[in-house]
């Protein structure tokens, strides 16, 4: 495990000398530390990667030579999946199965993008113009320097998503991991160097958002902001971003709507609720974690799923059959418990969970939560944890409205048997990714973000490219005729 930074393609140790403790969230205890970074640590993460941009060969070799790299780099990935799914669960917390599934998704997004850049080669759209004297074209290059600030509950994952097509663009970066779990991150470092990645190309640095975070989104010598987190942290970035007119792309919070009509098979459905909250503790953007049910449907579903809730194997993450960890930190911890507490207080009725579920760590059993007003906060704010609201409704038009009301945007998810049904209700959501008949599968080539206060732009598929590209049109002229504007001739 590192104890540096990564940056210039080399390992070198904070200016400051300090350090960040890093907690297993299953047993509390401290097994390691990570350094952390100031502004001047960051300055220098900057400097080497404006360096590399504007010196360097990355963003001026073929897209084919940076996607030899990138495979390379999604090689490195898997040929080490197994200690690094590890890493993740001592550092996160979640299930080694998930972890497994993240680090494996990571590689097949560097892959993904290896091809993108493939691509960009020779890439040229010709532009019609009204005047036979001009022609124009337009190519795509390098947005620059680009800084990528991603959040704790994905790791590895988030940090692909940010850096593969970052680099397949020809952009250089800076990423910057969060504090809480920050190993797999520096562990890339590692991987990268390997895969013969230029130096300064990559930089990773650690350390707290308001330090090392807040100097890497205000430096001079950035041109570009990437994050994944909060709404709160994601506007205060943005307004950063404004003073220089820095590109900023944000994928920030959820309360995602789950509608469910009676004519949904009441085993899919719940399976399809479980995934969609309990998976990764609930600490997901896209958690499906207010679920609207029909009438007719809405009490035999409920007591299937307070049975099935129940049955959930809550423990360590690197123990056999767990399949629900420890949330990541004990500020985490405190806050779903005292969401639980608030929403009981103000009068809703607790199914099932509520509580912690065992003596040490960071563990919050599943909950579910009915009964909740349509003003109260567990409805309308996202807990990021284990905990589900459900409510019946009665009418199409009523799942539609109470599912759209919401600053919220990013997920929807409705099920039924009748297609056109779930087609109707999918086009009337507000919101960025809508699952038909299913909850949270999530898929590198397809677009990722969401509508309102869930963001801005889009990550994954040939969108995620976009992100790190500027357009250029190159007008020439081609007639011999004199223009004779000032010089008559």
């Amino acid at each position: 495990m590192q104890t540096e930074f990564f940056i210039d393609g080399r390992w070198v140790a904070p200016v400051a000398g300090a350090t960040l403790p890093v907690i297993n969230p299953a047993t509390e205890a401290i097994f390691h530390r990570i350094p952390a970074a100031t502004a001047t640590d960051a300055d220098a993460a900057v400097r080497s990667a404006r360096a590399a941009f504007d010196h360097g060969p990355w963003p001026r070799m073929t897209g084919a030579a940076r996607a030899a790299v990138l495979r390379a780099i999604a090689q490195g990935i898997r040929d080490r999946l197994p200690d690094l799914a590890r890493l993740e669960v001592l550092d996160n917390g979640k299930p080694l199965p998930e972890a497994e599934w993240d680090i494996g998704d990571a590689a097949g997004c560097f892959d993904f993008y290896a091809g993108l850049a493939a691509e960009l080669d020779g890439e040229v759209e010709t532009v019609t113009l009204p005047d036979a004297r001009f022609t124009a074209k337009v190519v795509r290059e390098p947005a620059g320097v680009a800084v990528a600030i991603i959040p704790w509950n994905y790791p590895l994952l988030m940090a692909a998503w940010k850096v593969a097509p970052a680099l397949a663009a020809g952009c250089t970066m800076v990423l910057k991991p969060s504090e809480h779990t920050s190993l797999t991150a520096l562990e890339l470092g590692k991987i990268v160097q390997a895969a013969g990645l230029p130096p300064g190309v990559l930089n990773i640095v650690t350390g707290l958002g308001a330090e090392v975070g807040q100097a890497l989104v205000d430096h001079p010598g950035v041109d570009k902001i990437a994050f994944t987190g909060s709404v709160p942290t994601g506007a205060r970035l943005m307004a950063a971003a404004a003073r220089d007119v820095k590109t900023i792309s944000l994928e920030l919070g959820g309360k995602s709507p789950f509608v469910i009509f009676a004519d949904s098979d009441i085993e899919k459905a719940v399976e399809w609720i479980m995934f969609g909250i309990f998976w990764n503790q609930g600490q997901v953007c896209s958690a499906t974690s207010r679920v609207l049910v029909e009438r007719g449907l809405y009490a035999p579903l409920l007591e299937r799923l307070v049975a099935e809730a129940e049955k959930i194997t809550i423990g360590n993450g690197l123990e056999p059959g767990t399949l629900l960890g420890p949330l990541v930190n004990e500020g985490q911890y405190r806050k779903v418990l005292g969401f639980i507490e608030r929403a009981v207080a103000a009068g809703a009725t607790l199914a099932t969970g509520g509580k912690a579920a065992h003596d040490r760590g960071y563990f919050v059993a599943p909950t579910i939560l009915t009964d909740v007003a349509l003003e109260a906060e567990a409805w309308v704010e996202e807990i990021f944890g284990p905990v589900v609201c459900i409510r019946p409704f009665d009418t199409e038009e009523e799942a539609i409205r109470l599912a759209n009301e919401t600053r919220f945007g990013l997920a929807a998810a409705v099920m039924s048997g009748d297609d056109a049904r779930s087609e109707r209700v999918a086009a009337a959501f507000r919101a960025g990714i809508v699952w038909i008949n299913c909850s949270q599968p999530t898929f590198t080539e397809a677009p990722w973000g969401g509508y309102k206060q869930s963001g801005i732009g889009r990550e994954l598929g040939r969108w995620g490219l976009d992100n790190y590209l500027e357009t250029k049109q190159i007008t020439r002229l081609v007639s011999d005729q004199p223009w004779g504007w000032y010089l008559k001739g």
